[in-house]
């Protein structure tokens, strides 16, 4: 992984002002991945959107840990949901179409 898109998790913890324990509670449960690099903690680029919401959580809704592994749970099956809805009305609209046409 090219360090070009690797943030260091001390400067990533200094400026949303959290511990770095908090980020490793989330690494823990499966959450977030950080990447070592020379012994130093570093959070992938596509790794901060994820991390960022979950902060936001912990911080306005006191959510702990394991609260967080559900609702990520929760959000990646809702995301799943709606993909395979997507393809199902566009299937329907496929045969929909070749009603038509007949």
């Amino acid at each position: 992984m090219a360090k070009a898109n690797l943030i260091s998790a001390s400067e990533f913890c200094v400026y949303h002002n959290i511990e770095f324990s908090f980020i490793s509670n989330l690494k823990e449960f499966g959450l977030v991945e950080i990447v070592q690099v020379q012994q130093t903690d570093y959070i992938p680029e596509d790794q901060l959107e994820k991390l960022e919401r979950m902060i936001r959580l912990h911080r306005e809704l006191e959510i702990n840990p394991e609260g967080l592994d559900t609702i990520d749970h929760l959000l990646e099956r809702m995301s799943r949901l709606q993909e395979e809805v997507i393809m199902l009305k566009n299937r329907l609209r496929l045969y929909e179409d070749n009603e038509y046409i007949d």
